[in-house]
């Protein structure tokens, strides 16, 4: 494991951007609980970088070699900084096409106020949203994921909603046994969006 903190790193063909630890959910099952990191970089931030820090570290990665895609999505939510997604992401249209995804749990519009998040992360070049469900009704998500928000269920289902209609959007949840795969499945069918079971990761130790 890299000791140092890693803003920018790479998975396969995708660049990823772990702007933030902090997230509005605490999932039993996530493993920033357990790991500092993943496939050799750590995660852990010791603060949250600059708008400058992480353009400064894309400069270093963007144009090394033909990415598919730049992913928000670290150890935190990456809409808990907004501005941040934004003005990144308007950096990034300006010097790329490349696609670029925000991995979400949803709770975008509950973290931001009266702010038009969706209208704004479209403006700004986002072009897909890849959002963690991972639960098939509210008790079971409160189980899980423990928000800090209450009826947060409710918010990410009305967030998919609206995002569809502006993004390429996927529902993903994990495989864990409190979670009814197959309602969630009609969920996405009914929405009218992709679905994706991520694997779930035992943490040991």
């Amino acid at each position: 494991m890299r000791r140092r903190s890693n803003i920018v790193y790479w998975m396969e063909d995708n660049l990823y951007l772990n702007i933030t630890n902090r997230c509005s959910n605490s999932c039993y099952f996530c493993f920033r609980h357990y790991w500092k990191g993943i496939e050799g970089f750590n995660l852990r931030l010791t603060q949250e970088p600059s708008v400058a820090d992480i353009i400064k570290e894309l400069e270093k990665y963007l144009f090394r070699r033909p990415w598919k895609e730049v992913v928000f999505c670290g150890f935190g939510e990456p809409l808990m900084r907004l501005d941040c997604v934004l003005e990144i992401s308007r950096w990034l249209r300006k010097r790329s096409n490349l696609p670029i995804r925000v991995n979400t749990n949803g709770h975008g519009c509950l973290l931001n106020p009266n702010r038009d998040v969706l209208k704004l992360l479209k403006e700004a070049g986002v072009t897909s949203l890849s959002v963690s469900l991972n639960a098939h009704d509210e008790y079971s998500y409160d189980l899980i994921c423990r928000p800090i928000f209450k009826q947060a269920y409710e918010s990410v289902l009305e967030f998919i909603k609206k995002a569809k209609d502006l993004f390429d959007v996927e529902v993903t949840t994990v495989t864990i046994p409190e979670v009814d795969i197959s309602k969630v499945s009609d969920l996405t069918l009914r929405l009218n969006v992709k679905f994706r079971l991520r694997p779930y990761i035992q943490c040991f130790y």
